[in-house]
């Protein structure tokens, strides 16, 4: 079982300037209540709603297909069969485009950004299953990428390189497409089906407007700042420079506007498939440095329901942090409510200025120890007709009964 730390020396060190230059400041705000810092857990403000009639269980069963991959066991073929159990696609006509939507925060390889493995594996699927163009993209984070109306500095063309991505997209035949590469005028504004959070619009890639379906694949990660990097997080990496401002500068809604984002009118017209490996999790801190955990057996997740999806990659990224040497549960970094909302200032100023930092919202980073302690697939049960009844489909029996049994629990409400 390999098993590895990334450095986060580059971050700390940003994140020591800005809590210095915020106390000079006087920015006490960072730590005071505000409406969404709850008297109660999320998970028993969840509680409180379904008992309430405000959430329900969907009546119909959600399939998540699951795959176990033992470790230098061939994951391609692996992404491969969960893919073809999660669907028939039926979807995809012969000479479609399909986009699709990785992560590629930064530079860093696996599983700080998708696995490559997998998404070479599924544009050979998706060109065997008829697709003219598979198309394949993201654009970095600001850490990585200052992206502005009026410059750019960085690449996601180079961090995808970096990581290994750009070579396995090239060489399965797929199309690389940075969002940024074409210019500041070359996104849209779609607008959620909800407009609680987002009522002013999303900034999207009009990438998505020329094609005909959407696989998203995720990784399975910590995040610092909004708990966990999962396939409802991908969202963000659509998004234009300025939404991601706003995203920011409005935190104490952050995981809130995480999964209404998902309900924009082109994802929910193009999106047919979520696939994820976990035979590799940054299993603390994130988005791109942490500790990387191995199990000795992985797991590929596919559903054509995002929040089905995210219930099982949560719940398999809770177990596998039980399993982490004791050094590397419960670090500072990683746990602490102050780190997150120091980080999220840092990234506010990144994006917009030190005043818009000054005058950002406060953040509040909820402890997961269950999935019913994130506030971002709360909402999505709220925002996506409820809570789905979880089938697990145990592909080729390759997942033990002890580990299909544990997951069932970990996501059954």
């Amino acid at each position: 079982m390999k098993e590895k730390k990334i450095k986060r020396r580059g971050f700390l060190k940003l994140l020591g300037l800005v809590a210095g230059g915020l106390a000079v400041f006087g920015s006490f705000k960072l730590f005071k209540d505000d409406i969404f810092n709850q008297k109660i857990s999320p998970s028993k403000a969840l509680s409180q709603s379904a008992i309430g009639g405000d959430i329900n269980v969907q009546p119909q069963k959600t399939n998540v297909s699951v795959h176990a991959s033992h470790q230098g066991h061939d994951m391609e073929e692996a992404v491969i069969t969960a893919a073809q159990a999660a669907t028939n696609f039926s979807w995809l006509k012969t000479g479609q485009v399909v986009f699709i939507k990785t992560v590629n925060n930064s530079g860093f390889s696996y599983p700080a950004t998708s696995s490559p493995i997998a998404v070479s594996a599924m544009i050979k699927l998706l060109k065997q299953k008829g697709a003219r163009r598979v198309i394949v993209g993201d654009m970095s984070g600001i850490e990585h990428l200052k992206f502005f109306k009026d410059k750019t500095i960085g690449s996601t063309r180079d961090l995808m390189k970096k990581s290994g991505m750009l070579q396995a997209i090239e060489a399965a035949g797929g199309e690389p497409f940075l969002f940024e590469e074409s210019g500041w005028d070359s996104f849209y504004q779609d607008h959620t089906d909800t407009n609680e959070f987002w009522n002013t619009g999303l900034m999207m890639p009009a990438i998505l407007k020329k094609v005909d379906h959407i696989v998203l694949m995720p990784r399975c990660s910590r995040h610092v700042l909004a708990g966990a990097s999962l396939g409802l997080k991908a969202v963000v990496g659509y998004w234009r420079t300025d939404t991601r401002l706003q995203y920011h500068y409005h935190a104490k809604s952050l995981q809130e506007r995480t999964a209404e984002g998902n309900r924009a009118k082109t994802l929910l017209d193009k999106q047919r498939l979520v696939i994820s490996t976990g035979d590799k999790l940054l299993a603390t801190f994130g988005p791109d440095t942490g500790y990387v955990h191995t199990p000795p057996v992985g797991l590929v997740i596919a559903s054509e329901s995002v929040v089905a999806h995210d219930m099982v990659s949560l719940a398999w990224l809770l177990h596998n942090r039980t399993l982490l040497p004791e050094k590397e549960q419960g670090r500072f970094m990683d746990t602490s409510e102050a780190v997150a909302k120091l980080g999220n200032s840092v990234v506010v100023k990144w994006l917009g200025t030190l005043e818009n930092s000054l005058m950002s919202e406060s953040l509040l980073k909820n402890d997961l120890k269950h999935i019913w302690d994130d506030r971002v697939l709360n909402h999505a049960y709220r925002i996506f007709g409820g809570i789905p009844y979880i089938h697990l489909e145990n592909v080729q029996n390759t997942v033990s009964k002890k580990m299909l049994n544990t997951l069932l629990k970990m996501v059954r409400y």
